[in-house]
């Protein structure tokens, strides 16, 4: 499994991608579709167009990194954030996510948030 910190922040790249791409085909993508330095230590998450193959790309502090994971039966999920656009997940739905966890019906409880000193 993966290993994230909770502060790393997560993009979903929401358009079906050609799994043949590596490094330097997916960082074309994070320059086109993001606007966030690829060499941020961010991750940005990739698709195929079955969805039964993703592709984690992040910045490892000396190096590109590749993470990848292929479903021998089922798919990821898909999300439904504002119908189309690429857009940004949380630690915890990332996890859930790969290990096959349905957040459709899912809702988020009240929490302080600290980046805004309100609740979330």
């Amino acid at each position: 499994m993966i290993s994230v910190n909770t502060n790393t922040r997560i993009f979903i790249h929401t358009q079906p991608t050609d799994m043949r791409k590596s490094f330097n085909g997916l960082s074309g993508l994070v320059k086109i579709h993001f606007d966030i330095e690829l060499l941020s230590g961010h991750l940005f998450v990739f698709f195929n167009r079955k969805r039964d193959f993703v592709k984690i790309l992040c910045w490892d502090q000396d190096g590109l990194a590749l993470w990848a994971k292929r479903l021998e039966s089922g798919t990821f999920e898909h999300f439904n954030r504002d119908a189309e656009g690429d857009f940004e997940i949380d630690h915890a739905e990332l996890m859930m996510m790969l290990r096959g966890i349905e957040m459709t019906n899912m809702r988020r409880r009240k929490r302080y948030c600290i980046d805004n000193g309100r609740a979330a």
